[in-house]
């Protein structure tokens, strides 16, 4: 079966197929750096990495470029706010928005280019539109005429009538038409500026894509995402103005992800519920962050709420467990184990329905109960017996294929012994125990079972129970683990 992608320009699932296969050139929208990035951020950014690692373990050559605006009204505004320069706000943001999607655990694209290193890739396509009457310079600013362009609104579905009667034209305001918008900003007093054919100024925000987008890709490249906020004006103008300077669409497949709420509310500083990805990374884990966002479909709207990153943690400590299991019984053999045929098939039919991470998700769920009712059943069988051999490798390999599939997620790529002990250290910590008074307590059961008082025992293992804390009797012993029900 081929891989379908969600295509908002046509509005339908389509079969993928790259211009120039194996290669495939994919560009990102990414952020406008003047503040810290928020859990909407978060969203994008782990969207587009899934869906760059998937097509790479689908054997496609990406080619993935997400971009930097470094140079936007909103930088400005901040530095005159903050009293510093516009670049040492654009550099400060744009190094925090790294820190924050290496932790996230995001591959670095193959390039990162920002607006201010491609003034005049940008010159270039707007001296092209003027010369072919798609633009006009006015008072020193150059604005892109949206109806010498016919199918502007293709991608949003947007009518010029209907966009006209919502219009409003400021009082300064120079263009021929409410409609345009700017290529060029005529520089204001005070704001850093570049020299141009129409003297100084700066880039319109959406020149930028349509400039960074051919430099590195070419005319027409088969991906362009970003978040569905995007889709207009944003995405909408980049289309008109590259199509309408080069002659061709830019893109053939427009994916955007779905938007973030906040207790089923607007996320909004305005109402407390603003949660950047530095605030959530203090309290959770972030593949528990990851887990929760991709297990709802990405063009879905998604609802943030503290329970929903705590269920997430649980059950990501679950998979985390039974890996550890699976190393402490497997050793080298586990690095040897292949991942199941029918699971990997499985896994990829989902993903390839539209990046379907959300079955993609429960498919592995399901192989993880799977395991864990073979792990108890491998407690009751003897050792030198076949049935424990074949027990032993079908759980090496099942827990071989969560890795490997889950990597396609960014899942599971932490060290599972060292994440269970922080798992059980943060149980501990909720439980109000330390780990001597657990032991203790252990201590206390055996002794107890040696005396057959079984009532006592009992309630010892219960009352740990209730506060997470799960004891399993094995032959060397009474151990105990976190639990995640």
């Amino acid at each position: 079966m081929p891989l379908k992608i969600y295509n908002t320009l046509t509005r339908e699932k389509e079969d993928f197929a790259p211009i120039a296969p194996p290669k495939v050139g994919m560009y990102v929208c990414g952020v406008t750096v003047y503040d810290l990035c928020h859990i909407g951020h978060a969203r994008a950014g782990t969207v587009f990495d899934v869906i760059y690692r998937y097509l790479k373990f689908r054997g496609y050559d990406v080619f993935y470029v997400r971009n930097v605006t470094d140079i936007d009204d909103k930088i400005i505004n901040r530095a005159n706010e903050l009293k510093t320069a516009w670049n040492e706000i654009a550099e400060k943001y744009t190094h925090e928005f790294n820190v924050d999607m290496e932790t996230l655990g995001l591959l670095k694209p193959d390039i990162e280019p920002k607006a201010t290193d491609h003034i005049a890739e940008m010159i270039d396509i707007i001296q092209s539109l003027i010369a072919k009457n798609h633009a006009y310079e006015s008072n020193g600013s150059v604005y892109f005429a949206v109806k010498s362009f016919a199918p502007y609104g293709i991608l949003s579905g947007k009518n010029l009538d209907d966009l006209m009667s919502g219009a409003r034209v400021e009082v300064d305001e120079t263009k021929r038409d409410p409609l345009d918008f700017a290529l060029w900003k005529a520089a204001k007093p005070g704001e850093p500026f570049w020299e141009s054919p129409w003297g100084k100024g700066r880039p319109g925000w959406h020149i930028e894509c349509s400039a960074m987008g051919r430099k590195y890709l070419g005319e027409t490249f088969d991906i362009h995402g970003g978040g569905k906020d995007l889709v207009f004006p944003h995405h909408e103008n980049e289309i008109a103005q590259s199509h309408a300077s080069s002659g061709a669409a830019p893109v053939k497949t427009w994916v955007h992800n779905g938007f973030v709420t906040v207790n089923e509310e607007k996320m909004s500083k305005s109402l407390g519920n603003f949660f950047t990805i530095k605030d959530l990374l203090k309290l959770y884990h972030p593949e528990a962050l990851r887990l929760f966002l991709l297990s709802s479909h990405y063009r879905s709207p998604i609802d943030f709420a503290d329970g929903y990153l705590a269920d997430a943690f649980k059950n990501l400590s679950r998979f985390y467990d039974l890996l550890a299991f699976a190393e402490q019984i497997g050793g080298e053999e586990l690095k040897n184990a292949k991942t199941g045929d029918a699971l990997k098939a499985e896994f990829v039919e989902m993903m390839d329905d539209d990046f379907n991470t959300a079955t993609a998700i429960a498919t592995l769920n399901n192989e993880l109960r799977r395991l864990n009712y073979l792990r108890a059943d491998m407690g009751q069988l003897k050792k030198t017996s076949p049935d424990f051999a074949k027990t032993k490798n079908d759980i090496l390999c099942g827990a071989a294929g969560i890795r490997e599939l889950g990597g396609t997620l960014g899942l599971f790529q932490c060290e599972p012994t060292s994440f269970m002990e922080s798992a059980k250290a943060a149980r501990l910590s909720e439980a109000g125990l330390t780990e001597n008074e657990v032991e203790s307590l252990i201590v206390k059961r055996t002794e107890a079972r040696a005396s057959k008082n079984f009532a006592y025992s009992d309630m010892i293992r219960d009352e740990l129970a209730a506060k997470g804390i799960l004891l399993q009797d094995t032959p060397q012993g009474t151990v105990w683990t976190a639990k995640f029900d």
